[in-house]
């Protein structure tokens, strides 16, 4: 069983109750697992036995530096040219199953847990030649380039990045992260943030950078804007800029998230 959510579609009975978690504001979007059904999902253009469910795309108004998808690839499918925009750099995490990666002609076999950068213009392709399913997040940003820095594609896994402790958390409150945040050739950090049972964020986070919050495991109970809300397992968070956020986590396990978010640039405005 993976250690990581992935949604598994269906269709719930005619005698559900239509009431959920799912809600849309102007500072934030939850969307709850139990709304990754099989209607909602989309095919993308060139790939084969593959559907996503997109839960993030640039909105005037609202977030707009990225995308984010769940994809599934069935026994046998997967693409030979998944990013059609040369200037789109990319992260995928795999959630379940396993994949092979062709990044810039060296083959990687993921399995759970494994973590890519996709650098843009980066020449890659996936296939499923297992018998399962594969399930990835499929995070997707528009580079922006830095003079005298260049973004490199680099293949790793969860399992081999030692979480880094918040300061003064004593380990309660942990990141995973993937890159070097000083590292000004990455202008996107994708990360695991990892809380112990009863950590919290102990103020109200409001800042610049734009997330995507995908719950991998456990629960725990959500500030965004003026609002609390329970969150598990499967549900994604989608903040705008300076949406106020902070959490309890809730136990009895560990609550982890895949988190996005834009850095590293300065502000445009011409």
């Amino acid at each position: 069983m993976s250690n990581y959510f992935y949604p598994e579609g269906g269709l719930p009975p005619q005698t559900q109750l239509l009431t959920d978690r799912a809600i849309v504001k102007e500072a934030y979007t939850v969307i709850p697992k139990g709304v990754l059904r099989d209607i909602v999902t989309s095919n993308l253009p060139g790939w084969d036995n593959t559907r996503s469910w997109i839960i993030a795309r640039p909105i005037a108004g609202f977030a707009t530096t990225f995308s984010q998808l769940i994809v599934e690839v069935g026994p046998g499918g997967g693409s030979r040219k998944p990013e059609p925009e040369a200037g789109v750099e990319g992260v995928i995490f795999l959630t379940k199953g396993q994949l092979d990666l062709t990044l810039d002609g060296e083959l990687h076999h993921l399995e759970e847990g494994g973590y890519a950068y996709l650098a843009a213009g980066a020449a890659w392709s996936v296939k499923n030649d297992s018998s399962g399913i594969a399930s990835f997040q499929w995070i997707r940003k528009a580079y922006e380039p830095l003079e005298g820095y260049e973004a490199k594609s680099f293949v790793t896994r969860d399992q081999d990045v030692e979480p880094r402790p918040m300061p003064g958390t004593n380990g309660a409150w942990a990141t995973t992260r993937f890159v070097d945040p000083d590292d000004l050739a990455h202008d996107m950090h994708v990360n695991i943030v990892t809380f112990e049972p009863g950590a919290s964020i102990p103020f109200a986070e409001t800042h610049v950078m734009e997330h995507g919050l995908f719950v991998l495991e456990g629960k725990a109970v959500y500030r965004l804007n003026d609002d609390w809300v329970e969150v598990e397992a499967g549900d994604f968070m989608w903040l705008r800029a300076f949406c106020p956020q902070a959490c309890y986590a809730g136990g009895p396990g560990k609550f982890r998230y895949l988190l996005y978010k834009d850095v590293n640039r300065q502000i445009r405005l011409t």
